[in-house]
């Protein structure tokens, strides 16, 4: 796939920005390296969007070294994110999520 632009959709924004705030509550500077880590398996789209596994209608991509998935789908150039979710919480949570999210 030949993906030129990435882009985050607003729930994925909001979902990085919840993530963020966790992750400052836990240590001293770990929310600033769960952004930028996530940040960078979002631009890694550019390489490697449309080989992962699809779950709920959307392409994940495990996140390197948090335990977060990111779903996205692709178009023409464009990969669009349209989540990023944490993977540790309960599996009818993330259905819901991804449900309102396909609507």
């Amino acid at each position: 796939m030949n993906i030129k632009h990435i882009q985050i959709l607003s729930d994925a924004v909001n979902d990085l920005y919840t993530g963020r705030d966790f992750y400052d509550q836990q240590g001293e500077k770990l929310g600033n390296y769960f952004w930028d880590s996530l940040l960078s398996d979002i631009e890694s789209l550019v390489i490697f969007a449309g080989i992962h596994p699809k779950k709920f209608g959307y392409y994940r991509m495990l996140s390197k070294r948090f335990p977060y998935a990111i779903y996205y789908d692709t178009s023409g150039h464009i990969a669009s994110v349209v989540a990023v979710l944490p993977m540790r919480r309960d599996p009818l949570w993330l259905n819901d999520q991804m449900t309102e999210r396909s609507n």
